[in-house]
């Protein structure tokens, strides 16, 4: 399974969370956002530890070229698109950028919604579900009504997001299967300042579930 701790601000920690046993680290390219940063910053966390994991730039409501500059410009390994960007806008991405991966987040709070995921399976490599919130993108958290997604089986990998931490992750895996679970606040002392302690009692968690025979390898 994909573990994604997301909102890195601190080269240390990136290398440190890394070495932990996350499978992806996400940066998030949202100026408004108070775990924004910038390219030099990105640049500056991809260490030689970091470049054997996935490394994912959060964007909404982002140009293409903005994303493409950013890719271009710190060899990220994906992006996830965490605004109102249609299935058109995934496709042309696609082409800009076709060698990567392409996540779109959503934000759920009805079944109708989650019904939407079905316009994006051609255009996206990765779906991720977040919990709604009027006024934040994400780093709410605030969690899914996991319930809702008992029957969520879509055709794509997707990631489980929303308030997610240590103290309810088995909780979150015993009731859904998702590909992939993205922590961000759960895992904060502060906005972008991540606790280690925290990062390394989500890993005994997870790896408690494997030997349980409840989970995968992460």
């Amino acid at each position: 399974m994909r573990v994604k701790i997301c909102g890195i601000t601190q080269t240390q920690q990136s290398v440190a969370i890394a070495s932990l046993g996350a499978t992806a680290l996400g940066f998030i390219c949202v100026p408004t956002s108070p775990r924004y940063v910038n390219i030099k910053q990105i640049q500056a966390a991809l260490t030689p530890l970091t470049k054997y994991i996935d490394t994912i730039g959060v964007f909404a409501n982002s140009s293409i070229s903005q994303i493409r500059d950013t890719v271009i410009a710190t060899n990220l390994t994906g992006v996830q698109l965490h605004g109102d960007e249609s299935p058109e806008f995934c496709d042309q991405l696609r082409q800009a950028l076709p060698h990567v991966e392409i996540i779109k987040a959503l934000r759920v709070r009805s079944l109708e919604q989650l019904e939407t995921t079905a316009n994006y399976i051609d255009y996206v490599d990765t779906l991720l579900l977040d919990a709604y919130h009027p006024q934040q993108l994400g780093g709410t958290g605030q969690t899914l009504d996991w319930q809702m997604l008992q029957e969520f089986n879509p055709s794509l990998p997707w990631f489980l997001a929303g308030g997610l931490t240590p103290d309810n992750i088995v909780d979150a895996l015993n009731q859904l299967h998702p590909h992939g679970i993205d922590l961000s606040s759960g895992v904060e002392l502060s906005p972008g300042n991540k606790d280690l302690d925290k990062v390394a009692l989500l890993f005994e968690r997870l790896n408690s579930l494997v030997t349980a025979g409840n989970g995968e390898q992460v």
